[in-house]
């Protein structure tokens, strides 16, 4: 059968849930009620201390066939996913499904594990490098299951996604188990992904290396949701946060889709006091809120609030009045990192909070604009952001499809051409989100609106921005760069993405 976006959908998937097509962004709806851990007592003189990693798995209660859980605050400087692993390795457990919040390219060294069957399945919102190659081309036992950071959370609360054992990276962590990530050497920020699986896992491993005797203060995550604490000697590296999709670009291509976004803010109808925005982390992305700064200072207009992963420049809007707050929910940088500890306005919360489709109101739902990247685009307006041009996994959903749903103007960067590779298709490789949740796409050649959004067609006609529809920007793309092949791909499903209300919007089949 095909679903509401074009793709095919097989009745059943092979060790997959029973699952819905996507129907539509808002057509599948709650019905059960929300999933909690294992009700536990810890009395007064208990030492939730401990003082080894082996110590720690053998207390979690860890076993072959159980599911564990990460967070990326870290990013590319994280250490503990990859040290829990393996000594989850060398005390012969195996069969275990691993669902951190994201993989990064510092994960490749989990691929041993993998093969040696410690590791069996994944579900994750990111896949990269050769971590990303390898499961798209090694068969595992389940597909891989690729959910937005929404989604995720949804399949917690839900009880879909059950995690056994949370081991929790913690930069500042106190005998009891109050955590917090704003002090200690090894400072992250906000700890918004973490915040959801202490919350919900059955046990959770506090892994910290600046104990403290504590009560700490501020607390992100409490010690009643914290089973035990371990001392190591470093649970990452703040400089590998700003890594990968983060960083500030001087590419004049990236500056004019950058100053194209800008204006399609300005002009779209939704640019006036008080208005909600998220920017994404990449080069353009970024480089847009310094054209928007301009903007906003000329007309005298500042935005009630900004939401998703915080980078610095939003942290200056913030400081000048031209933001009312941040909500943070994954710190990009140092200086995002020092803004959330020191300015209230600066507010640390957590992704159901953030991004949950399940819940009584997520901040995407208050987004006036999102501005976003994507790997290509096709005529349909659907993005990728999961799958490189030879279909293997090399990206992130991220917020991405849960900032397109929410918010009322949906904005996509792209350039026109990467290498010769053109960016704007009639079939995108994977879709990451649909296409009727997209708004404008923004190239360096021009930017074009969505046909269902007649209204900001005409409010952008007046802009100065050069206007064209999908259609045209892919013949010139192909004309630039040829009409690009389809990846040949096997019937072999090894990757399921799910929209953020768990239907199955696309398919990640495995190249031949």
């Amino acid at each position: 059968m095909k679903n509401a976006a074009g793709r095919e959908i097989p009745g059943s998937i092979p060790g997959y849930k029973e699952f819905t097509p996507y129907a539509g962004p808002f057509v599948t709806h709650p019905t059960v009620r929300k999933a909690g851990p294992v009700l536990k007592a810890v009395y007064p003189g208990a030492d939730k201390v401990v003082k080894t990693l082996d110590e720690a798995i053998e207390a979690s209660g860890l076993k072959d066939g159980m599911t564990i859980s990460f967070h990326h605050a870290f990013r590319n400087g994280d250490y503990v996913i990859n040290q829990v692993v393996a000594a989850i390795a060398r005390k012969g457990i195996k069969g275990l499904t691993i669902a951190p919040s994201s993989f990064l390219d510092t994960n490749d060294e989990l691929i041993p594990y993998f093969e040696q069957g410690v590791l069996v399945a994944a579900q994750t919102s990111g896949l990269r490098n050769k971590l990303g190659q390898f499961l798209t081309t090694n068969k595992l036992t389940k597909p891989v299951v690729i959910r937005s950071h929404g989604g995720r959370v949804r399949a917690i609360e839900s009880g879909e996604l059950k995690i056994d054992v949370a081991f929790l990276a913690a930069p500042t962590c106190d005998i009891y188990g109050n955590i917090n990530g704003v002090d200690g050497p090894a400072a992250c920020g906000s700890m918004g992904y973490a915040m959801v699986d202490a919350r919900l896992a059955d046990t959770v491993v506090a892994i910290t290396d600046n104990l403290v005797e504590g009560p700490i203060c501020p607390v992100s995550i409490p010690q009643h949701q914290v089973d035990y604490v371990l001392k190591v000697d470093c649970v990452g590296d703040p400089k590998g946060i700003s890594t990968g999709a983060l960083r500030i670009t001087s590419n004049p291509r990236d500056l004019v889709i950058a100053k194209y976004a800008a204006k399609v803010i300005e002009h779209a109808g939704y640019f006036k006091e008080g208005f909600g925005m998220q920017l994404g982390a990449g080069a353009a992305s970024v480089a847009a809120g310094k054209y928007l700064r301009d903007t906003m200072l000329r007309e005298k207009i500042a935005a009630s609030f900004a939401i998703g992963g915080i980078v610095g420049p939003f942290c200056d809007l913030l400081d000048e009045g031209l933001i009312g707050t941040l909500f943070d929910v994954q710190s990009f940088d140092s200086r995002t990192i020092e803004s959330i500890k020191n300015n209230p306005r600066h507010q640390e919360y957590d992704c159901t909070f953030y991004a949950n489709p399940w819940n009584k109101g997520p901040m995407v739902n208050r987004l006036d604009y999102v501005v976003l990247g994507a790997t290509e685009v096709d005529v349909n307006f659907n993005v990728n952001v999961m799958t490189d041009s030879n279909g293997i996994m090399m990206g992130a959903l991220g917020g991405h499809p849960d900032a397109s749903a929410g918010a009322k103007c949906t904005i996509i960067c792209a350039p026109l051409m990467r290498g010769r590779l053109p960016m704007v298709t009639d079939a995108v490789q994977t879709i990451s989100t649909p296409g009727e949740t997209i708004d404008v796409i923004v190239t360096d050649r021009g930017v074009a609106v969505n046909p269902l959004r007649q209204d900001l067609m005409e409010n952008l006609k007046g802009s100065g921005l050069p206007l064209f529809s999908i259609e045209e920007l892919k013949k010139m793309a192909y004309e630039l760069g040829g009409t690009p092949k389809p990846v040949p791909v096997s019937d072999e499903i090894m990757g399921v993405v799910e929209y953020r209300d768990g239907s199955v919007l696309d398919l990640i089949r495995r190249p031949m």
